[in-house]
């Protein structure tokens, strides 16, 4: 049955930043979510405490956090117990983390298994549980992985199954290439919906092939309500050069609206901050509704 109510969760600062090639100074990402928080929405991923020299965009990440007005949840990404630290120092009550459900893929990306991979979640989730910091658990590759095709249903389960044992509230499903489509889709939640509630899922579609707006659509059937989106669909896929990656949050916005499911997030605003960000990068926004109703000047 689908929600009358869905949640739209930002990830545009973190995720969407994170694949842009191009550097944004610290001031326009804080000037990004405070806008974002401006617009409705209650979950806005604000940064990732990782290591510059792997993600240099994210390197400013405590002075993001220490900059932006806070008025609503800015969850963080922390991969490993530093990480974890950096983040509770700075302020942050919810954190995420990343499990993926080829083997292959977490083995070119982590260098090391799926359960080697969760092994080292759980101080941070013991931790986590010890200072009251909620814990939400990211499974990529859900649909398909650049080294191995695609994966079954029953391994993204058990991945799931996995982080939510380990104490995460809520699993959100990566579909990190965005090769799935929405009987692709339906095959995987007809075997995750058997064994987790749907309260305790979200869905993060990319939209390299333009199926993502397709395959919400299709999660929504499953009683899903929590969508991942990334204004002005910030963000790209690496594994396909020059293929768009993350689902604009205005795009998904406006079907939303058109199917009466309340979200209480103010479209021409979140359409502002994707204008807002895309000029920053230089370059139009990702985005079909964007485009077509870029706010007039004053």
């Amino acid at each position: 049955m689908r929600p009358n109510r869905v949640t739209l969760y930002e990830v545009g600062p973190r995720d969407g930043l994170q694949a842009e090639t191009a550097m944004v100074s610290t001031a326009d990402k804080i000037a990004l979510i405070d806008r974002l928080s401006a617009t409705g929405l209650s979950y806005i991923e604000a940064a990732s405490f990782v290591s510059p020299k792997w993600v240099p965009q994210m390197g400013d990440a405590a002075e993001v956090m220490a900059g932006i007005q806070r008025s609503v949840q800015y969850p963080v990404l922390t991969p490993n117990l530093k990480g974890y630290e950096g983040a509770l120092a700075a302020g942050a009550d919810i954190v995420a983390i990343f499990g993926a459900a080829s083997e292959s893929f977490s083995q070119k990306n982590i260098n090391c298994s799926i359960a080697e991979s969760l092994n080292r979640f759980a101080p941070v989730c013991d931790a986590a549980r010890r200072d009251g910091v909620y814990v939400r658990g990211y499974v990529s590759c859900v649909i398909g992985c650049p080294y191995e095709g695609k994966i079954a249903p029953q391994a993204v389960a058990d991945v799931a199954e996995g982080l939510l044992d380990m104490g995460c509230y809520e699993i959100s499903l990566g579909d990190t290439i965005g090769v799935g489509t929405p009987a692709d889709v339906a095959k995987l939640l007809d075997v995750i919906s058997a064994r987790i509630s749907s309260d305790k899922l979200a869905v993060h579609f990319h939209d390299t092939y333009g199926q993502a707006l397709a395959n919400i659509l299709t999660s929504l059937d499953y009683g899903i309500a929590t969508i991942d989106s990334s204004v002005g669909g910030l963000g790209g896929c690496p594994y396909a050069p020059g293929a768009s990656g993350n689902v604009a949050t205005e795009d998904v916005l406006y079907m939303l609206n058109g199917m009466n499911i309340e979200t209480g997030v103010d479209l021409d605003k979140i359409i502002e901050a994707a204008w807002f960000i895309s000029d920053v990068l230089g370059r139009p926004p990702r985005s079909k509704v964007a485009l077509a109703m870029r706010p007039t000047s004053p």
